[in-house]
């Protein structure tokens, strides 16, 4: 009798033993995941909107080519997209991980070193590329290996590097911000290097599934229009009522927000459907992103950088996870291209209307939010158990 209990306790030693083991092995994975998100796009893409106002104020940025060179780092983005879509190897590449991630970094440290709107142009066109790879890499190696839980805290990698964004405005000059951000890339490619690439894709799904995966593209194609004229404007906007330092904090509040937000949708999809969620959270950021055209001030500008923080990254997690539930190949490349075609649409769209400021940008935004959350309807009703 001894000797069994010996066994059992041993037993029971190794299983927790190979539990610990996998846990630190999935947080791994979390971690290097968040890193080259948070370097890809927290940092890579976004740190543009805090840098904005400084290259108005100290270069002479006229409202129409920030659009530009807005809709050229999204033209990139779709085109990298769609290579991923073409050569679906590139997925289950670390390679091309680290060279997208290395190029990114280059053409941060480049945009200082001149005035040209064909070089920063061409500049932005080449980091959209990079950021798609990046993020569709980096999701494709981690959705299919982890728990909600976890994937949940590598998306909000995207969150960790918009709140280091903020740290391009110590430098207090547009220079030093962008070398900033090439600096703080490649902070985190390092975590990242060994980000192993992804397993093949599944098989196709016909039928119900498929018809709901196009209402799920649409959601998405629509919330990547809304979304980024709100990512690309809504400082600026902000401190059309407000000081600067009001506009420059509310977006460390969009990062911080982010940080945790899609671990808590994740939590949130134990209870409810994520078809559900997804609705859910669509709505508030439609609500966030309205709000500072209504209510001037710091505590508006706050909440809605809190909201719009808290819900976009939530979106993205929901819908690609809905996507890879209904078993569609390369949904997450697919996905990003229509989300990355929302993105290109969005700045063309509300150019017309930034020689009167920002804020009717931001309500054709809550509009086109408001629109994805009616598409996600259809999403709603797919069989329970897909949601």
């Amino acid at each position: 009798m001894a000797a069994n209990r010996q066994a059992t306790e041993m037993s029971a030693t190794a299983t927790l033993t190979e539990r610990f083991a996998a846990g630190r092995a999935a947080w791994r994975l979390a971690g290097q995941g968040a890193a080259a998100l948070a370097g890809g796009m927290g940092i890579g893409r976004f740190a543009y909107t805090p840098i904005l106002p400084m290259m108005h104020a100290q270069v002479g940025l006229s409202p129409r080519l920030g659009a530009g060179l807005a809709t050229a780092n999204y033209t990139g983005y779709l085109a990298g997209a769609l290579a991923a879509i073409a050569v679906p190897r590139l997925i289950h590449s670390r390679w091309v991980l680290r060279l997208s991630m290395l190029i990114l970094a280059a053409t941060l440290a480049l945009m200082p070193l001149g005035r040209s709107g064909s070089l920063w142009l061409g500049l932005r066109l080449i980091a959209g590329i990079a950021s798609a790879l990046v993020f569709v890499i980096a999701v494709s190696a981690v959705l299919p290996r982890l728990h909600s839980h976890h994937v949940g805290w590598t998306f909000g990698g995207v969150g960790a590097g918009i709140a280091l964004s903020g740290a391009v405005l110590a430098g207090g000059n547009w220079r030093t911000a962008w070398w900033i951000t090439a600096l703080l890339t490649i902070a985190c490619t390092i975590p990242a290097w060994h980000l192993t690439g992804s397993a093949r894709p599944a098989t196709v799904a016909r039928g119900t599934r498929s018809r709901h995966f196009n209402a799920l593209l649409a959601s998405y194609t629509l919330e990547g229009i809304g979304y980024i004229i709100a990512g690309t404007f809504l400082v600026a906007a902000i401190n059309e009522t407000a000081s600067g330092a009001v506009g420059n904090g509310a977006w460390i509040i969009v990062g911080l927000a982010a940080l945790p937000s899609t671990a808590l949708w994740a939590w949130l999809s134990r209870s409810w459907s994520r078809s559900t969620l997804l609705l859910v959270a669509l709505l508030l950021q439609a609500v966030g992103i309205a709000l500072p055209t209504f209510i001037h001030g710091i505590a508006a500008a706050l909440i809605s950088a809190a909201l719009f923080g808290a819900t976009f990254l939530g979106v993205a997690n929901l819908a690609i996870a809905i996507g890879a539930e209904l078993n569609v190949p390369h949904a997450v490349a697919i996905l990003t291209t229509g989300y990355s075609l929302g993105q290109i649409i969005g700045p063309l769209a509300v150019g017309p209307l930034l020689h009167n400021g920002y804020h009717q940008a931001l309500l054709v935004s809550a509009g086109v939010v408001a629109l994805a959350a009616a598409a996600a309807l259809l999403v709603r009703r797919q069989p329970k158990e897909l949601t």
